[in-house]
């Protein structure tokens, strides 16, 4: 298992650390470094300003989103940050939610699969470099009837085969990730219901393909925080887990909420939500199980992040990406070591 970072979102209020602990990670030997997006920052900003500080740590966009770009951009995008970055840069995707979709970028949210199937086929044929043609649902390339013709790529990325990863949380996001996409980026992903809620979809899709799970990348993202009082690192964590489970999305369209309730959280999914929706935040928080908080991050000693990383490591995972907690720089950074030490005592660096 390998190991790997999540820097967020660019203005979460830790910007002026960022950098330092990405290269303390590129340092200390962390595989892959993440960025995020959503309605402020851009990803592949980020990540080239990350890729020219660092030497060796690949950087991946975790994610792009679907609606901001056309598939032509991003593959331009994609195919530019490989070449400056020498063969570093992985393509991570995902449709985002409806309320960004249609209220930030005016993109309906409608046939989210069929979308993200024809875009990733886009992407993939303009990587090729051939003349670029697609006749589809959602996109046709040339447009009918005009000037345009099919035209093809001009720059050379360093690989011919960048890796692609597509965010899923849905059954049949997972299953179809499987099938087209090189990893899956899971949020939220608990060791003990990893098998039910995540990796027989994404089996199914490989199988439909004609393909095994060998070589795919499963790649959750989970926060480590260090410390002696498990509880209390987990209440740093409520406001985090609410936000998500209760106030991501709509009512009907929150998937955080689906994959508690699919973890066994039925009855507190729905209450978190209620409350979260009714402007109560502070009452969301704390109806927030501390055991679902538990069970999707890494919380309390070395020996204990090493026992859960060694369960997330036998349940099939392949990359652990770390969000290292902290309120200073030195604090993310003890994070940073404490993930390869305890990777390290269980035997698994």
């Amino acid at each position: 298992m390998r190991l790997g970072i999540n820097l967020g979102y660019w203005g979460a209020g830790m910007d002026g650390d960022n950098l330092a602990v990405a290269q303390e990670a590129d340092r200390l030997g962390y595989d892959v470094c993440w960025a995020a997006e959503a309605y402020g920052s851009d990803a592949p900003t980020v990540l080239a300003w990350v890729a020219a500080k660092t030497e060796r740590i690949d950087v991946g966009s975790a994610i792009m989103q679907i609606p901001a770009r056309q598939p032509a951009m991003t593959a331009m995008t994609a195919a530019t940050l490989d070449s400056l970055t020498g063969g570093r840069f992985r393509l991570g995707l995902g449709v985002s939610g409806p309320q960004v979709s249609e209220g930030w970028y005016g993109v309906k949210f409608d046939k989210p699969l069929a979308r993200t199937r024809e875009y990733v086929e886009i992407v993939r044929k303009a990587m090729t470099r051939e003349r670029l043609s697609y006749d589809g649902e959602h996109w046709t390339l040339p447009l009918p009837g005009g000037p345009g013709k099919p035209i093809k790529l001009t720059v050379h990325p360093q690989r011919e085969h960048i890796p692609l990863y597509i965010a899923a949380i849905g059954p049949k996001n997972l299953e179809q990730t499987g099938e087209i996409a090189d990893g899956a980026l899971l949020i939220f992903p608990s060791a003990d219901h990893l098998e039910e809620t995540a990796l027989r979809h994404l089996r199914a899709g490989r199988e439909k393909a004609g393909l095994t799970m060998d070589g795919f990348d499963v790649c959750p993202t989970l926060p480590l925080a260090l410390g002696d009082d498990v509880t209390a690192l987990a209440d740093v964590f409520r406001p985090y887990t609410a936000l998500y489970v209760g106030g991501m999305g709509s009512r009907k369209q929150n998937f955080y909420n689906q994959l508690a309730q699919r973890m066994g959280y039925e009855k507190e999914a729905a209450e978190i939500q209620d409350k979260y929706l009714a402007g109560d935040k502070t009452g969301a928080a704390a109806a927030v199980p501390h055991s679902l908080i538990d069970r999707t991050t890494l919380l309390g000693s070395v020996e204990r992040i090493a026992e859960r990383m060694t369960a997330y490591a036998e349940a099939g995972v392949t990359t652990l990406t770390l969000a290292p907690a902290g309120f200073t720089l030195d604090e993310r950074v003890a994070a940073l070591r404490a993930g390869v030490e305890a990777m390290e005592r269980a035997g698994l660096a």
